[in-house]
């Protein structure tokens, strides 16, 4: 049995002068990350490890979600290729996880996580929105061999406000 959490970055400030690549969050979506992180935290589930795209917004959401989860946020492994808007990179990422890891979390970006929890789960969602997260459990002992599993549950942020 394999498990993905996918976790879009929190909400992005468009205010400073800055490529999309360094983009910061916004306070929103520092505290959207912190409540969907103690959401997660409460159901108990912890990955092995964490990914994360290299972009500013989304390595801010993972140490968010690492500090909530109590994980060292050295262990928070970056990986270029998660800079990924479309989803295949991410895909192929996924597909090639050392088969040691059951449980994963990665940090990175829309459209590739909608498209990527509607390939793979197995209820749509129209749009992950910014600090979604998604769980995804697969029947399969080799992540190679990824293809259609559950979605387990979505955690958005708007729900868990009153």
């Amino acid at each position: 049995m394999k498990e993905i959490l996918l976790i879009r970055h929190g909400k992005s400030s468009w205010e400073f002068d800055v490529t999309d690549y360094y983009r910061p969050l916004k306070q929103r979506g520092k505290d959207d990350s912190m409540l969907v992180a103690q959401e997660l935290l409460s159901k108990g589930n912890t990955p092995n490890v964490i990914f994360s795209s290299p972009a500013t917004r989304a390595l801010n959401t993972s140490k968010i979600f690492a500090k909530i989860l109590e994980i060292n946020e050295k262990e928070i492994i970056i990986i270029e290729d998660l800079y990924d808007f479309d989803g295949r990179n991410v895909i192929n990422f996924m597909k090639t996880l050392p088969n040691e890891l059951n449980k994963v979390m990665i940090f990175g970006h829309n459209h590739a996580f909608t498209s990527i929890s509607n390939i793979f789960g197995d209820r749509f969602i129209d749009n992950l929105p910014t600090s979604g997260l998604v769980k995804l459990t697969f029947d399969i002992e080799d992540w190679k061999d990824l293809n259609k599993g559950q979605t387990e549950f979505i955690i958005i942020p708007k729900d868990l406000k009153e």
